[in-house]
């Protein structure tokens, strides 16, 4: 699922990085990790998950006393499903097969929470009840304060009366830049039955469970409003629904469902994030602006410039970038996006005009990343992934050359882990 009870529980890899060794890393361990993974010879795997979903299971049935489940009555979802042609999902409330990227921004407990959801080129097949289901599988990653707290793998279906169904997840919690456990993990057939994720035609008061095996997963939905209209990131959209979602502790987040997006916004009690921008949805027709192209070279640039201390040369192009940041964002462009990209030239402006090397880095990457979210609305995805590829390399150098031991194991998870996105496309 796109936000989740536990990122907030188990993963808070920030505050004990620093606690680490520190080792230094040479560059050309960064540039033959990087070999390795456009070449194809990096696993994308993780270790398996199956000891460690058995131990969060165990810890979660202690909590399962909290849920307050509602009525049988009011459930919508007690009938058992017919899968026939489960991969087209039409549903527009959940529209996972026809979202290719999905970001998502907003804050944790102080700390700034990113999230990406990219559509997998592969089906899994999934036996329940002795029929095998083939599934969409569509991958997750979170960031707090831009290190990665959590990677999965989820698998979705549509039922013939056009609910979509949660097959499961295959979860990495991580502490520190490495896989701490795999908490949240399970699949249908092997530890329960499916659940619904979204009904065909939510009614208010409907009640349906995404995720159905109490004592080791749990969360249950009512519809508490329909036919709303929500700010997109390029004007209203209609017809979004708002949901209350009930966890296994007891705690509920509120959720909006907007149609060709599926969750738009989740809130917690420490919590908010919302949809930044979506693709196909929200790509634009012909060519990126050429105001964004000198935002995200300027960003790489200013990065190859800095070892040679030429802050002249650099403030330079900085006032080039922010001119450009200037005529661009007159427009219309998505808010999230637009707040990200001001908050990343400022710091840069600031690191820049503190002749600060690490730091103005560290800055430049942050401009480079939010270029490519806009660059997303025009390019092909496996691009941009592409790209991202070779700014979480620039990550790599300037954790390595830091020796932060738990940046650079972190670094490279989230390049294993976009890798997994576009090892289809090498050697095309």
């Amino acid at each position: 699922m796109n936000l989740r009870q536990e990122t907030r529980d188990h993963t808070r890899p920030l505050g004990a990085r620093g606690r680490r060794t520190k080792t230094l890393i040479g560059t050309g361990l960064v540039m033959t990790v990087l070999g390795s993974l456009v070449g194809g010879g990096a696993s994308a795997g993780a270790a398996s998950s199956a000891g460690a979903s058995a131990a969060g299971a165990s810890a979660s049935a202690t909590r399962s006393a909290a849920v307050s489940p509602a009525p049988k009555k009011r459930r919508i979802d007690r009938a058992r499903p017919v899968f026939s042609n489960p991969t087209k999902i039409t549903n527009p409330l959940f529209p996972i097969s026809k979202l290719d990227h999905v970001i998502q921004l907003g804050e944790d407990a102080g700390e700034s929470l990113r999230v990406e959801i990219a559509l997998l080129p592969k089906t899994r097949t999934i036996k329940w009840r002795g029929k095998g289901v083939e599934t969409v599988v569509s991958q997750f990653i979170a960031y707090l304060d831009g290190r990665v707290a959590e990677t999965a793998v989820d698998y979705f279906a549509q039922a013939d009366d056009g609910s979509v169904w949660y097959f499961g997840e295959k979860v990495s919690n991580y502490e520190d830049g490495v896989i701490a456990n795999h908490e949240g993990s399970w699949l249908a057939g092997r530890d329960g039955r499916p659940g619904m994720i979204m009904p065909a035609d939510p009614k208010v008061g409907d009640v349906y469970r995404p995720e159905n095996i109490p004592g080791f997963v749990f969360e249950e939905v009512t519809v508490k409003a329909i036919n709303k209209t929500v700010a997109g990131p390029r004007g209203p959209v209609q017809g979004a629904i708002r949901v209350q979602e009930r966890l296994m502790d007891g705690t509920t987040e509120s959720k909006v469902f907007a149609p060709g997006y599926g969750e738009f916004r989740a809130e917690a009690a420490d919590e908010l994030v919302k949809l930044a921008v979506a693709v196909p949805i929200d790509a634009q027709r012909g060519s990126a602006p050429g105001e964004l192209r000198v935002l995200y070279r300027g960003a790489t640039k200013i990065f190859n410039a800095v070892p040679s201390k030429d802050w002249a040369g650099i403030s330079a192009r900085l006032e080039s970038m922010t001119a450009a940041w200037d005529t661009y964002r007159a427009g219309d462009i998505p808010t999230l996006l637009e707040s990200q990209m001001t908050a990343a030239l400022e710091g840069l402006s600031g690191a820049v005009g503190a002749e600060t090397p690490g730091p103005a880095r560290q800055a430049a990457i942050e401009v480079y990343g939010a270029g490519l979210d806009f660059l997303l609305q025009y390019r092909r995805v496996p691009a941009i992934d592409f790209d991202r590829l070779d700014l979480w390399g620039r990550q790599l150098i300037v954790d390595s050359a830091a020796g932060d031991r738990g940046g650079v194991a972190g670094d490279i998870a989230v390049l294993k882990t976009i890798r997994a996105r576009v090892a289809h496309t090498l050697g095309k």
